[in-house]
């Protein structure tokens, strides 16, 4: 029965929808219909909250007539991966995608604020529109709530590697990220309708753009740590296409971000604003492609019926074909643009957005390449870490090396010189660091860059605190206290990625390994250090047996501290996993990965070492850029909060 309710709970969101796409666009000049839209957008939502509500349910229940149940439960799975089962499937997060979709439809439908009339009820109507293509996708063609006949018992199973706590939050934030990106696609789409993209537009755009940078950053953030913690490779970014997938519209919300600031503040750039949020949302639909055809062979990917990629593909096309449709027809009758000098704030943003979009560009060329040749018969080429290393990292150091100057520009006219002096601690700091690590590595120019970059944006961000702090007047601490969140947020923002930098060449640049066979109370010399196999041995979990090793490490000053690895085997899946240990200093990390047992080794265990230096910079560089992006959205409520 909570099948049959959460499938007509679905139905009902879809017929809401429509109802809500038709109201919003087409009778977007009449303030009762537009309050009707909003109203079919809030029901929408809390049918489509009912559907995942009885979709978790069931999983909870380990209701096993349901297929999707089957499929990715187990009557002895832990509760917490019984819930995430919900949406660690195909099925069950398109479902996700449809709520999320419907759920960022009906809040914009709550605070209109001072949006006008047609822009607001445009917007609500197109969203509407996007909820009512998921919905009919995953009703038709992707049903969470079929019946299984005749039931199993026990049920299949999670996928053993997405039985983690940070796989468990990952898909929900990169969902709020993937699909975030649809209403800045909406807001798009009516100032097309409206002919009209103005500042007010641009101040409704920045804050959806802000929440869906921000939940991609944290998605692709935890997502990395899973990957670099679970699968026992010892890194954390391998190029992948189903990484890329999630990468390209996280580049293209970044230039989105700092683009409608320039449009919101001046006025300008409103026509390449409105193109960046159609091409996030189009790559954003991409990956779901990716994700979801079954033309990837990908650790991240699920492996479904290609038909489903075919039905994805549509909805891309209609989606595209729209929104590049309305913008030919109509940007020439966009808000013409303010002009400002060749050096100034804007023309430092404008310099940002080319540097991110062709970023982006060069990893979409990468990432579908080699499926465009297959498919035209051309065979199997790969596409990997060398092609992008040597095109998108370069790409990212020019933009990073004028990252700092933006902020210690004027709007409209700005004096490179003043920047630069402002900047002068930053510039040696930086120098000092490229010929320290030039010296240390032997004349290694690409770390030393990297390193000199990272340490230039960390720099530059603090400086620009420290200039604005100087602006006012009395006691230190009352002047930091009173400073702007705006000042903060992009400060943080900013160090974040200069930590991430430092992180990801320290890593990519320095890490060492080593395999070797050792048995119980052997030793061997790795990174300065002795680790000791002290004994391996056999524990139970709550639905697994594991083979766990423990080790001893004695460092050089004579400190000993103990970690342990596992390989776990779980009954439905006929590969075990790596839980591999990890032990943490402040040079990096010590990572331990263990392997099969030898054959005719005498007890000894295969053990692949690796040292990982200063890799915790990444993920907090992450966490600072996440932090940023939440500052910068208390600092636009608080604003708007205290607008009269």
């Amino acid at each position: 029965m909570i099948a049959e309710i959460g499938a007509f709970a679905a139905a009902l969101a879809l017929a809401l929808s429509l109802a809500q796409g038709v109201l919003g666009v087409v009778y977007a000049n009449s303030e009762a219909r537009a309050a009707g839209a909003a109203a079919f957008a809030q029901a929408a939502a809390l049918s489509c909250a009912v559907a995942f509500g009885c979709l978790i349910t069931l999983f909870l229940q380990s209701d096993f007539t349901v297929a999707v149940v089957a499929a990715n439960s187990h009557i002895d799975k832990p509760l917490i991966y019984k819930i995430a089962g919900a949406w660690g499937n195909h099925e069950g997060s398109m479902l996700l995608w449809c709520f999320v979709s419907a759920l960022f439809g009906a809040i914009f439908a709550s605070l209109r604020g001072k949006q006008s009339l047609g822009l607001w009820s445009r917007t609500i109507g197109v969203q509407g529109l996007v909820t009512a293509g998921a919905l009919i996708y995953a009703l038709f063609l992707s049903n969470p709530f079929a019946r299984l006949d005749p039931a199993p018992m026990v049920g299949s199973g999670l996928n053993p590697l997405l039985q983690d706590p940070a796989l468990a939050a990952h898909p929900p934030l990169l969902y709020l990220g993937y699909v975030g990106m649809s209403l800045p696609f909406s807001l798009a789409l009516a100032a097309l309708i409206e002919g009209r993209a103005d500042q007010a537009w641009a101040r409704a755009l920045r804050p959806w753009t802000l929440i869906a940078w921000t939940c991609l950053t944290l998605g692709i953030g935890l997502g990395s740590y899973w990957a670099y913690y679970e699968l026992g490779w010892g890194g954390w970014w391998f190029w992948d296409p189903v990484e890329n997938a999630s990468f390209m519209p996280w580049l293209v919300a970044a230039a989105l971000v700092h683009s409608a600031i320039v449009t919101e503040r001046r006025g300008s750039l409103a026509s390449w604003t409105i193109l960046l949020a159609i091409m996030g949302f189009g790559l954003a639909l991409l990956g779901t492609f990716l994700v979801r055809s079954g033309v990837l062979t990908s650790v991240h990917a699920f492996a479904v019926d290609p038909r489903r990629g075919i039905a994805v593909l549509i909805l891309l096309a209609v989606a595209l074909g729209a929104g590049f449709g309305l913008y030919a027809w109509r940007a020439p009758k966009l808000a013409q643009p303010s002009g400002f000098a060749a050096v100034s704030r804007e023309s430092m943003l404008v310099w940002n957005n080319f540097g991110l979009a062709v970023a982006a560009g060069v990893v979409l060329i990468g990432t579908i390449y080699p499926m465009l040749v297959e498919a035209f018969g051309g065979g199997l080429i790969s596409v990997g870490p060398p092609f992008f290393n040597a095109t998108v990292v370069p790409l990212l150091m020019m933009l990073f090396l004028l990252l700092p100057l933006g902020p210690m520009l004027t709007w409209r006219i700005g004096d490179m010189r003043a920047a630069f002096l402002k900047l002068a601690p930053a510039v040696v700091l930086a120098l000092a660091t490229l010929v320290i690590a030039l010296v240390a590595t032997k004349g290694r120019a690409m770390p030393a860059l990297g390193l000199m970059l990272g340490v230039w944006l960390v720099a530059g961000g603090f400086i620009y605190v420290w200039t604005r702090v100087q602006r006012g007047s009395g006691k230190l601490s009352a002047k930091i206290a009173i400073l702007p969140l705006a000042v903060w947020s992009m400060s943080l923002a900013h160090i974040g990625a200069g930590v991430l930098t430092i992180g990801a060449v320290a890593e990519t640049a320095f890490r060492s390994e080593r395999a070797v066979a050792l048995t119980p109370g052997e030793a061997a010399a790795f990174a300065g250090r002795l680790v000791t196999l002290l004994d391996v041995g056999t524990i139970d979990g709550p639905n697994y047996s594991a083979t766990r090793a423990n080790f001893r490490v004695d460092s050089a000053s004579g400190v000993a501290q103990t970690v342990f690895a596992e390989r776990r085997y779980f009954p439905t899946s006929p590969m075990p996993t790596t839980e591999v240990g990890i032990l943490s200093g402040l040079d990096g990390n010590l990572y331990f990965a263990l392997g099969e047992q030898v054959r005719g080794g005498e007890g000894a265990w295969t053990v692949r070492l690796y040292h990982n230096p200063l890799v915790h910079f990444i993920f907090a560089g992450v966490l600072l850029m996440a932090l940023g992006g939440g500052l910068s959205l208390t600092a636009l409520a608080r604003k708007r909060s205290l607008a009269p």
